[in-house]
């Protein structure tokens, strides 16, 4: 147990960029904040650079178990910082283009980064909440900043009431749990668990309300309403932000609550996240069937997804006959959570990027629109082909290992009937997927003008697709990591 200050120097750096990128605003002539993406994605990088990987080995708590300092935070802290100048560098065109405040919106971006910091590595469920609420209060300004288009103003309004509520319920839980427990350092809760194997009726409750508050963020079934609303109704480069980042951190601190904290009580809640896991699987990938917009195609799309992450959740909560956690299996599962969530951030961050140079601030976004793209942009078509297959789960591409590995841990742990159905489900989510891939190669369009891609966004996209191939091919460059994770989490 320690109270060095030393140990939270990136996140201290990460709250400084932001203050210094606002500064920015204040000094910098209007023809210079087109730079202004350059020096936050710069200062992300080099926050990785100088002062997480100086800390990747280290194992720590910090300030009487409020924080926790170990591999499991430290990997997903890089991935934030990496994914997060990406997104900033994708999203500059856009942002220069339509956004007035361009150094207020990149200083909100980088705060919500330091809230997914502070979520990893929180090590007790209300530090936790204030950093999920600090994440939330962000996430509701970037999805209104477009305040003059009224989608946008729909979607802030939905998304903050949704929102608020799902807090109110994640903060009731804590409370009961507080209440009869009387504690929220999950260490000292997996204890008391362990002691007490029968639960009261408001302890019940307090843990239900709490895991239906993280299924709200994470946007599964019935508490998905948001999300098509949202995805549709934000500027694209918010829509990615939301798909990608913050889906990893709320899955990130489910896991760490889960394993730290919940396990003795894991054949309570298994089957329950199980069933949660089935139900957005399916309709997920069955609703995405009838959309014609691409931004709610994506969106149930990615509920799908949280679907499939979810059964892997679920099945870390598998025990031994002595009521003890199988270790190297659970190790395997999370390996493929965390392997499947950064195959589907490249491929919607890819799928994304083009959406936004094919419609920029268009309320279009129709997928007919994207008939005889192939012609138009074959670089584009090539991307988007590649995403859409690796979300899919066919070879070569990355979304086909990763389902590999999750689908065949879960079926190792729990049941391969749950795999056959997520096989099913993937199965179904391949006729939407290939009905874009032919209306963009075998659709002809009167509208033969090419796209004029910026060279910024040729270089992000072609690092994508090598990105979708290489970890399709050769995951072992990323695993090792991976493996470095979940064996300081478990």
């Amino acid at each position: 147990m320690t109270n060095n200050l030393d140990l939270l120097i990136p996140e201290i750096l990460v709250g400084s960029l932001a203050f210094i990128i606002l500064g920015l605003d204040l000094f910098l002539k209007p023809k210079f904040k087109e730079f202004i993406a350059y020096i936050a994605s710069t200062g992300l990088i080099l926050i990785l650079i100088f002062s997480i990987v100086p800390i990747w080995n280290t194992k720590a708590n910090i300030y009487e178990n409020i924080l926790i300092l170990d591999g499991y935070a430290v990997f997903f802290k890089a991935i934030f910082l990496i994914l997060g100048a990406v997104l900033i560098l994708s999203s500059r065109n856009y942002v220069n283009n339509y956004f007035s405040y361009v150094a207020e919106y990149y200083s909100i971006v980088i705060f919500t980064i330091l809230a997914m910091m502070f979520m990893v590595s929180s090590s007790e469920i209300l530090t936790a909440y204030i950093s999920l609420e600090l994440l939330s209060f962000g996430l509701y300004v970037l999805v209104a900043f477009n305040r003059f288009n009224k989608r946008a103003n729909e979607a802030s309004v939905k998304y903050i009431l949704l929102g608020a509520f799902s807090s109110a319920i994640l903060l009731y839980g804590v409370s009961q749990i507080y209440g009869h427990l009387g504690t929220t350092n999950l260490t000292q809760i997996q204890q008391e668990l362990s002691l007490n194997s029968d639960m009261s009726m408001g302890l019940i409750i307090g843990f239900s309300m709490f895991i239906v508050g993280f299924l709200f963020k994470i946007g599964i079934v019935p508490f998905h309403m948001w999300i098509p609303d949202v995805y549709e109704g934000a500027s694209t480069p918010v829509t990615v932000y939301l798909a990608v980042l913050v889906k990893i951190a709320v899955v990130a601190l489910f896991i760490r609550v889960i394993i730290s904290g919940l396990m003795p009580i894991a054949q309570d809640w298994q089957f329950i996240l199980i069933g949660f896991s089935i139900i957005s699987m399916v309709i997920g990938n069955v609703v995405a069937l009838i959309q014609s917009n691409i931004k709610r195609l994506l969106a149930y799309s990615s509920i799908g997804h949280a679907g499939y992450i979810l059964l892997g959740v679920a099945a870390i909560g598998t025990l031994d006959q002595k009521g003890l956690i199988i270790i190297d299996f659970s190790r395997l599962i999370v390996n493929g959570i965390i392997l499947h969530l950064i195959s589907y951030s490249i491929a919607s961050i890819s799928i994304f990027l083009c959406v936004d140079i094919i419609f920029g601030n268009s309320e279009e976004e129709q997928i007919n629109s994207m008939k005889g793209l192939s012609a138009r942009s074959p670089l584009m078509s090539l991307l988007i082909t590649a995403s859409l297959i690796s979300l899919g789960g066919l070879p070569i591409f990355a979304g086909f290992t990763s389902k590999f590995y999750l689908f065949n841990a879960i079926g190792t742990q729990i049941s391969l009937w749950y795999v056959g159905i997520a096989i099913t489900a993937s199965l179904i989510s391949l006729y939407y997927y290939l009905q874009v891939i032919r209306k963009i190669y075998i659709d002809k369009n009167e509208d033969q003008e090419s796209f004029n891609i910026p060279i910024l966004s040729k270089v992000i996209l072609g690092f994508l697709f090598l990105g979708l191939i290489i970890l399709g091919v050769y995951p072992n460059i990323l695993m090792e990591f991976i493996y470095h994770a979940s064996e300081s989490l478990l």
